[in-house]
């Protein structure tokens, strides 16, 4: 953690005005508070976190009727379960999982009354990992630099989610009309999927043959997966000896240690540690990527080729 960090005081969240609380009855496998992170620090060493999946967060704030910034929950491979202190509107997102409130199945996740004292529960997804839980009027959590985003790399934010966890709740916004066939985010759902990128700052420092292999080979995503990047595993790229001073970077980073084997950053990435970054996801791809499991095959194309996101 940098020394700006740590000097930085904490901002209390704020009492909510009705008291209403949600209170996590189980946190699943991993649950935090997330809102939009912390832009423009990375050459301080502090990631922005956020959501991993940008898009599919946004779109749950935006069923319930909250600025697209405001924190809401991040759960991966489900699992969580939650209740309310007074009756809201709340949205699930992300990937789709089955969702249940006091154990009757509902149909139609991305947007629903939750009662008062009613358990909602995610079970695992589907498809994809991550799914995320918004609700009217937005969770209030501690911010650290201006965020409430918990960042695992340097334990930056709120405290992590567990079972137990009491949030306030912001007063409830008017939720707008949206037809819910609309409401979805693309996830991954089997199959390969292809992720744009664009090339450098680091390039340069590749053989042809090596950026050629970058784009032709059929990646998997490894167990080595988690908010911090994602390891490929394929034919290893070549860097060589290289020299280099850390830097900075950004989410979909696509960086290549020694091994050869590249790793994407995600939303609570380091910064470079001297090895070269030879591109950068798309930011909405960088959301796919974000939502893709162990396993999973990934194709990453030049941004300026176009084609498909997803190959039968």
């Amino acid at each position: 953690m940098t020394a700006a960090a740590t000097e930085s005081p904490r901002t209390p969240a704020r009492s909510p005005i009705d008291g209403a609380r949600l209170t996590v009855a189980d946190a699943g496998m991993g649950t935090s508070v997330q809102d939009l992170g912390r832009p423009g620090l990375a050459h301080l060493g502090v990631p922005t976190a956020g959501p991993a999946d940008r898009r599919g967060f946004t779109l749950a704030n935006r069923l319930v009727g909250n600025p697209e910034n405001t924190p809401a929950l991040e759960t991966t491979l489900g699992g969580l379960a939650v209740t309310l202190s007074r009756s809201r509107y709340v949205s699930v997102t992300g990937a789709p999982a089955p969702v249940t409130v006091d154990g009757v199945p509902v149909r139609a996740p991305a947007l629903l009354r939750l009662p008062a004292g009613a358990r909602l529960a995610i079970g695992r997804p589907w498809a994809g990992c991550r799914t995320y839980l918004a609700v009217s009027g937005g969770l209030e959590a501690d911010r650290v630099l201006g965020s409430a985003s918990r960042d695992s790399l340097t334990g930056l934010g709120p405290d992590p989610v567990r079972a137990g966890t009491v949030l306030g709740v912001g007063p409830a916004r008017p939720v707008p009309a949206v037809p819910l066939e609309l409401a979805f985010s693309p996830v991954p759902g089997g199959g390969a999927m292809t992720a744009r990128f664009h090339w450098g700052p680091r390039h340069d420092l590749f053989c042809a043959a090596d950026r050629r292999r970058l784009t032709t080979t059929a990646w998997r995503v490894s167990a080595q997966c988690d908010r911090v990047g994602a390891r490929l595993t394929g034919p290893p790229l070549a860097i060589g000896s290289v020299d280099l001073p850390s830097e900075g970077t950004v989410r979909g980073a696509i960086q290549v240690p020694p091994s050869g084997e590249p790793i994407v950053f995600l939303s609570d990435h380091p910064v470079t540690g001297g090895y070269p970054v030879i591109g950068v996801l798309t930011d909405a791809d960088c959301d796919l990527l974000g939502q893709a499991v162990p396993g999973d095959e990934l194709r990453l194309v030049p941004a300026s080729s176009g084609g498909p996101r997803r190959i039968p």
